[in-house]
């Protein structure tokens, strides 16, 4: 039986450097909102910094 390989959900990955003060940003953010994990709380930032700059960039 052949079993079909499963797409990732997030197949691209990125390596960054962090200062200490941004990880326990980010720590803050994760246990404030209650996310599972670190990769799942930096991406809802990253998507909350791009709306904002959407909205900005829109003059809003």
């Amino acid at each position: 039986m052949r079993f079909m390989a499963r797409t990732p959900a997030y197949p691209v990955k990125k390596l960054i450097a962090l200062s200490e003060e941004q990880a326990a940003q980010i720590a803050d953010f994760r246990f404030e909102a209650r996310i599972n994990s670190e990769s799942d709380a930096m991406r809802r930032l990253i998507e909350l910094g791009l709306e904002a700059a959407r909205q900005q960039k829109d003059g809003g």
